[in-house]
């Protein structure tokens, strides 16, 4: 009987050794969590025995438990390594289209040759899907997929708006003749000028150029005239295309009205004064509609000679505070007509570009343009459109929103790594490689986002340490060792009893 005590107690100190061993060893494992051996005593009893005399049986292996404490974060330049600071495990999948999930909280993940992040054993880290603005569109781990990052380049935009803040010289002389004798070849015909880069919806780049020409000061003091081109090549400003649009309309309303009333004014045979009236109030509709759809610049409907180019028309009053514009804002304000003539390579023919002077006719304003006695100075020049980006990195914030980063300063949201939890989750299934599977003692697994409810925050370029106590670990070894010496003594003195006692007989 005692021996059979005594080597049960040797088991124990052995599996109590193999436990701390293990710990040990694991030490520096990113994700692992120690082990503890949990024991209890064996005490078998009958009806023919009695409780008081009856002796204990020796000693069981009633588990070896995880012990999910948190372990220690160390921060590294990697920004796929990931560390759960709080309760929850990543989820994984060892292939593609794979329904056997195992979980860890190792979060030593890389890029595959496809360019899905996955862990040194192969698993796939599964993520959420999101929505355009970064919200998660669903929150099971049905519909949870390996998470890719794309290897295609971020997506141009076209520019549709151009803010300028400058300040043209109140002492810059006229120009003789300007500005008919617009000329973008020649410096002489205009007083300064400025350049920015625009973007077709391909991501093709432009050179966008604006002219200022000082208007003649006798006839339009404080005034100034700005043309613009592309590449060179001198592009027309416009009214906003559907106010130009109506101002056609009403035109061509003020036309056939003109022409009808000179047709009935033609007809009769002895016109009276309210005649005369009717057809000189025709005539002058028509000549409002035209005045209407004039271009800043010149005269009548060619615009500027001698090429007939539009412009717009900046005017300041005698404090050099900027005061209006033509066209106005409430016009659609000064933008460029459509570039169909500029876009040879097949991008949006009817891409327009605004040019903003963040005009405040009320009072003087930091934010627009202004005409003092200094140099010109372009103070702000600013555009909205995006070049072709190519990818530069990943971020991945607090709550596992994965974002991929592009060249022209633009992120998109991929995916939001999926976290899941355990009611027990002691109850879970070592599966090897800092790894664990769910069991019927575990409950089913319970996914959500980083950060929210019971699920702890995702650090990125961080790895969570093993949770080993490697101080408290070398006391635990000297004291199985102890166990083991001890019971293995108490197996020898076992064996010389009997020894003894068959030696009497």
């Amino acid at each position: 009987m005692s021996f059979n005590v005594a080597l049960s107690g040797l088991n124990a100190a052995q599996k109590d050794l193999d436990v701390t061993s293990n710990n040990i060893a694991n030490v520096n494992t990113t994700g692992f969590k120690e082990s503890r051996a949990e024991f209890v005593d064996v005490y078998a009893a009958s009806l023919l025995s009695s409780g008081k005399t009856k002796v204990g049986d020796g000693v069981l292996t009633a588990d070896v438990a995880q012990q999910f404490s948190q372990g220690s974060i160390q921060f590294t330049n990697n920004s796929l390594d990931l560390a759960i600071t709080g309760n929850g495990f990543f989820a994984t999948v060892p292939e593609l289209g794979s329904l056997e999930t195992s979980y860890t909280r190792a979060g030593q993940f890389k890029l595959n040759q496809d360019n899905f992040i996955v862990n040194s054993q192969g698993g796939h880290l599964l993520g959420f899907p999101v929505n355009p603005d970064g919200t998660s569109a669903s929150v099971s781990l049905s519909t949870a997929e390996p998470i890719r990052i794309p290897t295609a380049s971020g997506a141009p935009q076209e520019s549709s708006e151009v803010d300028i803040r400058m300040n043209l010289p109140a002492g810059d002389s006229y120009i003789s003749s300007a500005p008919d004798n617009f000329d973008p070849t020649d410096p002489l015909t205009f007083n300064h000028s400025t350049s920015i880069t625009i973007f077709d919806s391909l991501g093709d780049s432009y050179i966008m150029t604006y002219y200022f020409v000082k208007d003649d000061p006798t006839t339009a003091p404080n005034q100034w005239m700005m043309f613009a081109a592309v590449d060179g090549k001198v592009i027309d400003l416009d009214d906003d295309p559907a106010v130009q649009a109506t101002a056609d309309a009403n035109e061509a309303t003020a036309r056939t009205n003109a022409t009808n009333a000179q047709t009935t004014y033609d007809a009769i045979v002895s016109p009276t004064s309210a005649d005369l009236a009717t057809l000189n109030a025709a005539k002058t509709a028509h000549a409002n509609a035209i005045a209407a759809t004039t271009p800043e610049g010149g005269t009548g409907s060619g615009g500027l000679a001698p090429g007939g180019v539009k412009g717009a028309r900046l005017t300041y009053n005698s404090s050099g505070d900027f005061i209006s514009q033509s066209p106005s804002p409430s016009n659609g304000g000064i933008r460029t007509v459509a570039f169909t003539d500029h876009l040879p390579n097949g991008a949006d023919p009817d891409q327009t570009v605004k040019i903003n002077f963040n005009l405040d006719p009320l009072a003087p304003n930091p934010n627009e343009p202004t005409q003092f006695a200094s140099n010109f100075e372009v103070t702000s020049l600013q555009q909205d459109g995006l070049a072709v980006g190519r990818l530069t990195g990943i971020d991945i914030g607090t709550d596992g929103l994965v974002r991929a980063t592009y060249s022209n300063g633009t992120s998109e949201p991929l995916s939001r790594i999926a976290m899941v939890n355990f009611a027990n989750e002691q109850g879970l299934t070592q599966v090897g490689s800092t790894g664990w599977k769910e069991s019927i003692t575990s409950g089913e697994a319970l996914a959500g986002e980083g950060g929210s409810g019971t699920f702890g925050t995702i650090n990125s370029s961080a790895l969570e340490q093993s949770n080993v106590n490697l101080t408290t670990e070398l006391i635990d070894l000297i004291s199985a060792q102890r166990n083991f010496q001890a019971n293995s003594r108490a197996l020898e003195v076992d064996n010389q009893l009997n020894q003894t006692i068959l030696q009497i007989r």
